[in-house]
């Protein structure tokens, strides 16, 4: 269950910082393969680079698709059919994200695909992101920023405030140890501030919708992933009502199954 205090500070704020999520054990085996694709992918010189097929590298990441002590906040928030809509991790060393250090995001104008309401007492959050850290990220190192009860703004966010390289101070700095978590709606006006931390930042984002909804355009193939487990294949599916009786695209005569 998602605490009273928890659910009266995301909907005022529209984040909360999980403390302590993950493991020594977890983080090691995470750095360690991210270590190798590092060495493998990332262009020397290069101050920061994106790895959007990072389910593949292994069973850490898999694990953390239906994390236990996550779930109970998706599922308040997204319901029991929770879906990941895309996951990718980023590595800064020193400077910009890979896009930019930009302000996005905001309730104003309305986008069904990452909106937040409140509806007979229950948070309807599309679009939850669930960004882990596997690097510290101290007070003066950068990283995830945001207007805290944006999500909830009723006009949109001046465009003149968007860059964070001009002007930070309208913004919150959101910290943790490596191993804590930044759970936010993507309603929530929120952005990467350089980094300027003497280590990387490295943030794995995984991203939640509700299962009939999908922000990304590119979806899943579950029977290509190894290591799944029934739900955590049930949560790659592509975006559909999750009909009891639905069959693999091909077996019915037309594409919608009438």
């Amino acid at each position: 269950m998602v605490s009273a205090e928890d659910q009266y500070l995301f909907d005022v704020n529209g984040f909360l910082v999980l403390p302590d999520l993950l493991t020594k054990k977890q983080l090691g085996s995470m750095n360690a393969i991210l270590d190798q694709r590092i060495d493998q992918e990332m262009e020397a010189g290069a101050s920061t680079h994106r790895f959007w097929d990072i389910l593949e590298s292994g069973q850490p990441f898999i694990d953390l698709i239906d994390f236990p002590p996550v779930m109970p906040y998706l599922e308040s928030w997204l319901g029991n059919q929770v879906r990941l809509d895309h996951v990718y991790l980023d590595v800064i060393r020193q400077g910009l994200s890979p896009i930019g250090a930009t302000l996005h995001g905001g309730a104003t104008p309305y986008r069904p695909h990452h909106s937040y309401h409140v509806h007979q007492g229950s948070i309807q959050c599309a679009l939850t992101v669930v960004a882990y850290n596997l690097h510290d990220v101290g007070a003066n190192d950068g990283g995830f920023a945001c207007i805290p009860g944006s999500h909830k703004a009723n006009f949109p966010l001046p465009d003149q405030w968007r860059d964070l390289q001009e002007d930070p101070s309208l913004v919150r700095k959101v910290t943790g140890p490596g191993g804590s978590a930044v759970i936010f709606t993507e309603a929530l006006a929120h952005g990467p501030l350089p980094w300027k931390g003497d280590h990387d930042r490295r943030t794995i984002f995984y991203k939640y919708n509700h299962h009939a909804i999908s922000w990304s355009a590119n979806y899943y193939e579950p029977e290509e992933i190894e290591g799944l487990t029934p739900r955590q294949h049930q949560m790659l599916e592509a975006p559909n009502a999750r009909y009891g009786e639905r069959r693999p695209f091909g077996e019915y005569g037309r594409s919608d199954g009438v």
